[in-house]
């Protein structure tokens, strides 16, 4: 049986990336599956060691053991199991992965593609419900609205998910340049995906991107290498919207709600429906509940309720559907447990920066976008989120201890 524990490991590692496009149900049962397999031996202890001399892993729980500690202050004890059951991967796949499971170049390769290609499936379903209802689907980003995509719709970790795409097949790229039809096929998949990602317009997954070609061109200014591959990242983040912006109805939509948008936002005017206006509103109720909590917050129980009381004081008019938690997940964990939360989830966003890999750029551009989306969305709070946070983190850091 053991020697069948690492076939059985790297396959449910496949059928998380594959039920992650499924349902939530065939996600939680992979998730099941794959931990159920990393416990199955009879090294437990080393495996615990490992965890607990890892301070990425160890961190990581701390997500899920700062909101444990505060239902000792929090009311609502519904609202309280319920934030625990959604960031329970937080812990067991930290756990999971101390196993000292080990992979071959090929299968990491094999890996990278499947996820690849669950992309670029996810991708394809969307252009096909877009293409037969396309003059709607425009119009509906003049109010807020986007593209049917996978995720059950969750369209900002979806295009979370196609930025660390593009960054995957550009490493897979860079280490199949001599095998040409593949390096090929690549180049065609990335080229997909970035066009794609401005059909799609949501603005984490772009400037999560934007991100990454930026990052390329700094590096080859430090490094004093091939100047005109530079020049041509200059080029590219400063054409791609402005050619965007001419061919896709959707992009240009989605700058001019924008445009609309932002007279309200930066002045944290109410605005019903409004995005960005309200998201700002938010921000300024999660500062203000942490600040006035800031020992120990409100507990995770009461966040919501906690909120929605800022803005029943301060937005009386605020549409109920508007009411939403604070739209940054440091001040989520800042009105959960007050500045101790706040700082300790900075904590946890920087060891990775400290952790040993072989592969320290790609590695640092990799947690650099973790950290960006953290900035805008609060992605710890739903499923979708904290599965795809602790398993692509998780999965790279394998990948990337090994792999140069």
């Amino acid at each position: 049986m053991q020697n069948l524990r690492p076939h059985l490991i790297f396959y449910s590692i496949i059928a998380m990336m594959g039920s992650l496009f499924i349902s939530r149900g065939a996600l939680s049962a992979s998730i099941i599956v794959f931990v159920s397999v990393c416990f199955f031996h009879t090294a437990i202890k080393e495996q615990l060691r490992n965890f607990f001399s890892t301070p990425l892993l160890w961190a990581m729980s701390l997500l899920f053991l700062l909101p444990l500690l505060s239902g000792l202050w929090s009311d609502d004890r519904q609202e309280w199991l319920n934030s625990l059951r959604v960031k329970l991967p937080l812990l067991v796949l930290p756990l999971a992965f101390a196993s000292p499971f080990t992979f071959s170049r090929d299968q990491w390769r094999w890996l990278a593609s499947i996820f690849l290609a669950g992309v670029m499936a996810g991708t394809i379903w969307s252009m096909f419900h877009y293409v037969p209802d396309m003059q709607a689907v425009n119009e509906g980003y003049l109010q807020a609205k986007t593209i049917l995509t996978p995720l059950e719709n969750d369209h900002v970790r979806f295009s979370w998910l196609l930025a660390v795409a593009i960054l995957v097949a550009g490493w897979v790229w860079l280490g199949s340049r001599e095998q040409r039809n593949i390096s090929w096929l690549l180049l065609v998949v990335m080229a997909w995906l970035i066009i794609f990602l401005h059909i799609l317009a949501a603005r984490t997954g772009l400037l999560c991107f934007y991100m990454i070609v930026i990052a390329a061109m700094l590096w080859m200014i430090v490094k004093k290498t091939r100047p005109l591959v530079g020049a041509g990242f200059l080029v590219l983040v400063i054409a791609l919207p402005l050619i965007a912006y001419i061919i896709l109805p959707t992009f240009r939509n989605k700058v001019k709600y924008f445009r609309y948008d932002f007279e309200y936002f930066k002045d944290a005017h109410y605005l019903p429906g409004g995005n960005d206006a309200i998201r700002v509103i938010s921000l300024k109720a999660g500062w203000h509940i942490m600040n006035d909590n800031a020992v120990k917050g409100v507990g995770f129980g009461d966040i919501f309720h906690e909120t929605g009381k800022w803005y029943e004081a301060n937005y009386p008019q605020m549409r109920q559907q508007d009411k939403i938690f604070p739209s940054n997940e440091w001040l989520i964990y800042g009105t959960g447990c007050g500045i101790p939360g706040f700082l300790i989830f900075t904590f946890v966003l920087l060891v990775p920066f400290f952790t040993r890999v072989k592969s320290k750029g790609r590695w640092w551009l990799l947690n650099g976008l973790v950290a960006t989306s953290f900035l805008f969305d609060i992605g710890l709070e739903v499923q979708f989120g904290v599965f795809i946070y602790s398993f692509i983190v998780l999965l790279s850091w394998k990948w990337f201890r090994f792999e140069a």
